[in-house]
């Protein structure tokens, strides 16, 4: 098995596992007539499809709803409740009294006809890592069928209905890895479609002046960079590097590597496979107390302390 700290040379794929990402589709309904449901403030990163007709998006917080049509998606990271209706003059109907399950089937019947489907999941994260990608999303992420970026989306709803609908072999495991591609297929599409985002690595992956110095910096973690070889790889000077850096990402690009090692640091201490010893050296220290010392900086704690916490005592590693 390959060592956390040492990824791909892929800034994206990178932070998508340190956070262990994992889409899990857990259902849909289908509506016809006038009708409307509201669902409950999710407790993790929600996403849902129209497959089919349209329908209006009413979250609360927002001054107004989003009309959706067929081949939207949308993915909600904010823990707002919201409605999805076809006129919202109707009364919503509570989505946890809707059977979304019986009959083998994970999808609900509204009203008479089938004017509407919906598909919808849950984005997982580690409970660790998992903020550095949720604080990095906006609330609301709106790709619009229309969108160049939306190609791909329409075989991959199809796929997703068929196998929810379908009683076929490792449905479940086909589900989840479509759902999972069509995650990053959204987040490809508001990368390329977004206005302005706010400073941090996924406004910096969508950079392309800063791609190459991110990917020298994920690719191996452990070298001793120095400004000039980040800036090189930019092809920028240092002052116009520095300060772009700064400005996309929020931080200065020797600290964005100081944390990302961190990051990579606590991963490894969470999972307790790598001796501090060898972590350190993994990551570019020249020694434990180096390293140590970083993390405590960083992290507010020691990282033996950090990784004891973390695991039994009789399976630490010295």
């Amino acid at each position: 098995m390959r060592d956390s700290t040492n990824m791909a040379n892929d800034p994206f794929a990178d932070i998508l596992k340190l956070t262990k990402t994992e889409s899990l589709v857990t259902g849909g309904f289908t509506a016809g007539g006038p009708w409307a449901v509201r669902f409950p403030a999710p407790d993790k990163i929600k996403f849902f499809a129209v497959v089919k007709g349209h329908c209006w998006v009413a979250i609360d917080g927002e001054e107004k709803p989003i009309h959706a049509e067929t081949g939207d998606v949308g993915l909600l990271a904010a823990k707002r409740s919201f409605v999805l209706a076809s006129d919202l003059s109707v009364t919503p109907v509570e989505a946890m009294s809707l059977p979304f399950t019986g009959n083998g089937s994970k999808f609900a019947k509204i009203g008479e006809g089938e004017d509407f489907t919906q598909i919808g999941g849950h984005i997982l994260l580690d409970p660790v890592s998992g903020r550095l990608l949720a604080d990095a999303l906006p609330p609301w992420i709106h790709v619009q069928a229309s969108s160049p970026q939306a190609a791909s989306f329409r075989w991959l709803l199809d796929e997703l209905v068929n196998e929810q609908t379908s009683d076929l072999p490792g449905a479940s495991l086909a589900s989840a890895q479509l759902a999972q591609l069509l995650f990053i297929q959204i987040l490809r599409a508001h990368l390329k479609t977004s206005g302005p985002l706010s400073p941090g690595w996924l406004r910096a992956l969508g950079d392309p002046h800063l791609a190459p110095a991110l990917r020298l910096m994920h690719g191996d973690p452990g070298r001793s960079w120095h400004l000039e070889d980040l800036a090189k790889a930019a092809a920028m000077s240092r002052t116009a590097f520095a300060v772009r850096f700064k400005l996309v990402t929020g931080v200065p690009p020797l600290t964005y590597l100081l944390n990302w090692r961190m990051r990579l640091a606590e991963r490894a201490l969470h999972e307790g496979k790598t001796s501090i010893s060898s972590l350190a050296q993994t990551l570019g220290y020249t020694s434990e107390s180096a390293f140590s010392n970083a993390f405590k900086r960083v992290k507010g704690s020691a990282p033996r302390r950090y990784r004891d916490a973390k695991q039994p005592a009789t399976n630490s590693l010295q």
